[in-house]
């Protein structure tokens, strides 16, 4: 299953073939989760991680993408922390980017037998050359002996505005850098299992989202969970989809929590 998200925190359950084990992937955005100050950014309180474990334990992933995640001591804790609780993620990838503050991360009970890290990823834009804020991870993952996926992760740029370029043309970029990764693995193993997951920082219309969903039969499938609420009832209007609910994180400004 080939499979995107665009949501602060997402559980992804992928369908398993007769005979096989199904399993649950999530993405959550950490805010930050840093043992102590770091850069430009405050440690998260003691309280906050632990409602960060309480979470996850409630989920019970058995392979989670992270953004926001501090540095490798602060993965570490966190895995700890979640044995503690139940949840024993055992397997790891942490990588740092141009962004020296935050970093993404995946934490997996399934082994990871594959690594191939994106930590340099540039482009031109309005005549200078930019770098994509963060890595993205891209991992093959044994779910089970005969189940292998690729799981990609990454956090696109936000919506926060950055002096000399527009931060929806820089996301644009840095989607397009995304896509050229999934794309390169699927010209490799087209019969690839692929799981791209993350914070996109946009709704799932935007041109970035749309780039990083692709066209044709290389498309991801939007897995995000939806309310079962009997929104998956065709919509009268022919030219619309079901009027599916999906809850998605926005910041303060926007003032609310909207459903996208």
């Amino acid at each position: 299953m080939r499979s995107f998200s665009s949501i602060w925190l997402a559980l992804l359950i992928i369908g398993a073939a007769q005979g096989e084990t199904r399993f649950t992937v999530a993405t959550y955005n950490l805010e930050n989760y840093h043992l102590r100050d770091f850069g430009n950014r405050k440690a998260k309180p003691p309280e906050a991680r632990a409602k960060v474990v309480a979470h996850l334990a409630t989920i019970k992933p058995d392979v989670v993408a992270l953004q926001e995640i501090g540095e490798p001591a602060a993965l570490a804790e966190l895995q700890a922390s979640l044995k503690i609780a139940g949840v024993d993620l055992r397997y790891s990838e942490h990588l740092a980017g141009w962004d020296t503050n935050i970093f993404v991360a995946v934490l997996s009970r399934f082994p990871i037998t594959a690594r191939h890290p994106h930590t340099n990823d540039q482009f031109l834009l309005g005549g200078r050359r930019f770098h994509s804020s963060r890595a993205t991870i891209e991992i093959e993952i044994a779910a089970a002996p005969q189940r292998r996926f690729t799981l990609l992760t990454t956090h696109l740029k936000s919506k926060r505005q950055l002096p000399g370029a527009d931060e929806s043309e820089l996301r644009e970029q840095e989607a397009l850098q995304l896509r050229g990764h999934i794309d390169a693995l699927l010209a490799r193993d087209p019969q690839r299992d692929v799981v791209v997951c993350g914070d996109l920082n946009d709704t799932k219309d935007a041109p970035a989202v749309r780039i990083v969903r692709g066209k044709g039969a290389a498309a991801l499938v939007d897995t995000r969970p939806f309310e079962r609420n009997g929104d998956t009832v065709p919509s009268d209007n022919p030219r619309f989809e079901p009027r599916r609910v999906a809850w998605t994180h926005f910041y303060g400004i926007e003032g609310c929590l909207d459903r996208t």
